[in-house]
């Protein structure tokens, strides 16, 4: 079975009323595994990352502040979060998941973590919703390992990966590849190793090509060890900030293509399920399920009520 890295908390964050953060999809994407027969045994559960790994790794003027709740209300309205001690709480847990997921991912050649893709956070800043970039951190942790030299990190979000872009510059052992919507957030755009920006109203049969083919030239251009999966979902047709025309079918056969094409070199692949922005949950935790139907954790059937396109 394939590992999944979970915790409550990850959906435990008390916001403001109609905030734009649909915070509920992740426990709604647990509660949807477990009724089609997932058993808790298959869930890995992460313990909250240190502050001292956090403070490491990024600008200590920002997560010092960041953590203590003294970070101006300037830089919180960038982020997009109120501060509370819940919000680092859920952060820290939320970071350290993807970091279990990459060391599942090598121990079983893939492994998924039901939240993460906080690639809009920087060395130094956060921004669109995202404290700490958990890509960059697991990268690392990865290469930490023997056996990996470089991580490709591809990121498949509507949003480009900026963050990751940035912390990852002058690095040839983390590669960075983007495929978001050219004229969306972030409206300052990093460079990434490879970037594909795509025009508003991106169909399945214009994308789906851009993404084998953006796969297979990083793959065989940088020759990566393993790969961090970016599986963003906000590329949908209903998702409310994407303004991407991308049919659940098509995200499907997205992720299908990155695991099928892994697979076939040999590389693990740890995933993330990225942002998607629907206010209505159950429709968009059923597009977030086509990445576990894809990875093989769940069988590849579309519920009824799902859209049908």
């Amino acid at each position: 079975m394939v590992p999944l890295v979970f915790d409550p908390i990850y959906s435990q964050l008390d916001l403001p009323r109609r905030h734009r953060f649909p915070i509920e999809k992740y426990q709604g994407i647990y509660d949807a595994l477990i009724a089609q027969g997932i058993t808790e045994s298959c869930f890995h559960r992460p313990q909250p990352l240190s502050e001292q790994r956090i403070l490491a790794e990024f600008d200590p003027d920002y997560i010092g502040p960041l953590l203590e709740g003294a970070l101006d209300a300037k830089a919180m309205r960038r982020i997009g979060f109120p501060w509370s001690s819940q919000l680092i709480r859920r952060t820290r847990t939320a970071v350290a998941g993807t970091l279990l997921t990459a060391e599942l991912a090598l121990a079983h050649g893939k492994a998924l973590n039901l939240t993460g893709g906080y690639h809009h956070a920087h060395y130094d800043f956060g921004s669109g919703f995202c404290l700490v970039n958990d890509l960059y951190l697991a990268a690392n942790a990865m290469l930490a390992s023997p056996d990996i030299d470089k991580v490709l990190v591809f990121d498949c979000d509507v949003h480009q990966g900026d963050g990751t872009a940035a912390l990852a510059q002058g690095r040839d052992d983390i590669i960075t590849v983007s495929l978001h919507g050219e004229k969306n957030f972030p409206h300052r755009k990093q460079v990434s190793d490879m970037d594909f920006g795509l025009p508003k109203g991106t169909q399945d049969n214009e994308y789906l090509p851009v993404v084998e083919n953006a796969l297979d030239m990083a793959l065989n251009l940088y020759r990566p060890d393993a790969v961090i999966y970016d599986a963003g979902v906000d590329i949908h047709i209903d998702d409310d900030l994407g303004h991407l025309d991308i049919s659940t079918q098509g995200v499907y056969q997205r992720d299908r293509l990155v695991f099928n094409r892994c697979e076939q070199e040999g590389l693990p692949v740890a995933a993330v399920i990225g942002g998607g922005y629907q206010r209505d949950i159950p429709a968009l935790v059923e597009v977030h399920l086509q990445l576990f139907r894809a990875a093989g954790v769940i069988s590849n059937t579309t519920s009824r009520s799902a859209p049908a396109y």
